[in-house]
């Protein structure tokens, strides 16, 4: 059975005290996961040992970055590699952010660096892959995302996807007025999944989880999760109000 996710990702917000303030709201919550049901805090680089820390004794519980280099070190000063990371006992790494695409130019072929370098020091990367309103409106979305899928992923072993989670974000429902249905998300998600079993066979396509990023909110989220292969939530700006993260998580059943 593929694991049920709900990744918060703060973005660049919060200040330590914010921070950890909001991680011991969702806590104190009393919120319990089932078996096969994981919770990720993807917090700014300065916040991950805090968080990890207070996180540390709670079950389906974990850590994630929200970046790191394409390279294992050297002098690339500001950056942080995978292997930082890891020895600071991150669980997980957001690559491919739609916002890491756009505004830092992000290529597939650079993320597909990322990855290996995530895989390599024992980091479970979240992959997001999406399309922009312009791809959406000429209806070639599927072909676009294919292409990210094929030119960042598939260079992989089987046994290596194994630890990688993909989140799919429709880039033109997020903050442009317009609103991706649940069939919508179902439709794409089915076709992401076809894609890694085309590649990879069935067994494979079916233990991946695929996240869905596009705006989830607690009143949309026991609609989106009930789709058969939406299998959790990227999660933005509700990822920072505790009782939304908590409402959204609940309903992930």
């Amino acid at each position: 059975m593929r694991k049920k996710i709900v990744a918060g990702n703060w973005k660049m917000n919060l200040t330590l005290a914010q921070g950890e303030q909001l991680i011991n709201d969702i806590l104190a919550t009393g919120l319990k996961l089932t078996e096969g049901q994981e919770v990720v805090i993807c917090t700014p680089f300065p916040y991950l040992t805090k968080a990890k820390a207070l996180l540390k004794n709670y079950q389906g519980f974990y850590v994630g970055a929200q970046n790191c280099h394409s390279e294992k070190a050297g002098a690339y000063t500001g950056e942080v590699a995978a292997e930082m990371l890891k020895s600071i006992d991150v669980d997980y790494v957001i690559l491919g952010h739609s916002e890491r695409r756009e505004y830092f130019q992000e290529s597939n072929a650079m993320l597909a660096k990322k990855v290996d370098q995530a895989l390599a020091s024992g980091l479970k990367p979240i992959f997001c892959c999406g399309e922009p309103l312009e791809i959406r409106q000429a209806e070639t979305q599927n072909a676009y995302v294919a292409k990210q899928l094929e030119e960042s992923l598939y260079h992989l072993t089987e046994e290596q996807l194994k630890d990688v989670v993909i989140a799919y974000e429709p880039i033109w429902a997020i903050g442009t007025g317009l609103t991706a249905s649940a069939a919508q998300a179902q439709d794409m998600h089915a076709f992401i999944r076809s894609q890694i079993a085309a590649k990879y066979g069935r067994e494979a396509a079916l233990r991946i989880s695929i996240l869905y990023g596009g705006s989830a909110k607690p009143g949309n989220a026991e609609e989106l999760f009930a789709c058969p292969d939406v299998d959790g939530g990227l999660i933005g700006g509700a990822s920072l109000v505790a009782a939304d993260f908590t409402a959204i998580v609940s309903k992930l059943g």
